[in-house]
């Protein structure tokens, strides 16, 4: 190989029971093969040590390398954008320091798939709602409803909060309800932050394979049960990005 060429890592595989599905492409569109150590072995690819790797482009071929990968086997994701100069660094820096740990956790994946769900609000429904239960913010509703928006000032901002706290309980609220609903079907599972009055929940889900049909199924009747006031967005199988960590690699 080139000394100007390097490994782009996307992530690790058990060396004996993990595949990598064949005509596999990643970044630069360069084939994607394994390097083993011991009972684990890294996914890689070659590419030019000169060039950067945060292009969208780089971005997506990463995540479909992954994606493709779980669909196979248990993996653990490498942190996008590394790039290791060649084999032996591979082994010495990323595989062999944390060989055991990487054996534990593919153990840990195997056999599971995560799901993202992402939660909003249907928002002219649970604001209606918010101004119906309240008797201080339909005053306020009301009396600033027909105004000019440079107008009552002062009453804008006390309804902007009071509407703001509200929606942040039933936020609460709405977050228990899902999780317990759903977290039993699981074996896993990792919060993620969001934002936007809409925002009710954005959560990674690890489920057992032999629970997906019934994970699916459940979801599908839980967002028919609540579509007037929730809008759920179910999104996977991907690889477990969520569900590693590590020092250096994660």
């Amino acid at each position: 190989m080139d000394t100007d060429r390097g490994f782009f890592v996307y992530g690790v595989i058990d060396s004996e029971t993990g595949r990598v599905p064949d005509g596999l492409t990643g970044v630069e569109d360069t084939p994607v093969r394994v390097v083993p150590r011991g009972p684990v072995a890294a996914v890689v690819g070659e590419i030019d040590l000169d060039r950067t790797t945060g292009r969208r482009a780089d971005l997506i071929a990463y995540s479909t390398v992954l994606d493709r990968l779980a669909a196979a086997g248990a993996v653990a994701p490498v942190q996008f954008g590394s790039v290791m100069v060649d084999e032996q660094s591979v082994i010495e820096e990323l595989l062999a320091p944390n060989e055991q740990y990487f054996a534990q956790l593919l153990a840990e994946l195997a056999g599971r798939a995560q799901f993202n769900l992402r939660v909003g609000f249907h928002e002219p429904v649970v604001l209606a709602e918010v101004v119906a239960a309240d008797p201080e913010i339909r005053r306020l509703h009301e009396h600033t409803r027909d105004l000019p928006e440079d107008a009552a000032y002062a009453d804008r901002v006390r309804l902007g909060e009071l509407v703001a706290r509200a929606m942040e309980d039933k936020r609460e609220l709405e977050v228990e309800a899902l999780l317990d609903s759903i977290l039993p079907l699981t074996a896993g599972y990792s919060l993620r932050s969001g934002a936007g009055i809409e925002h009710v929940l954005d959560v990674a889900l690890l489920v057992d394979d032999d629970r997906r049909t019934e994970f699916e199924e459940h979801l599908e009747g839980l967002a028919e049960a609540v579509h007037e006031r929730l809008r759920l967005r179910l999104v996977g199988p991907v690889a477990p990005y969520d569900f590693v960590g590590g020092d250096g690699w994660a």
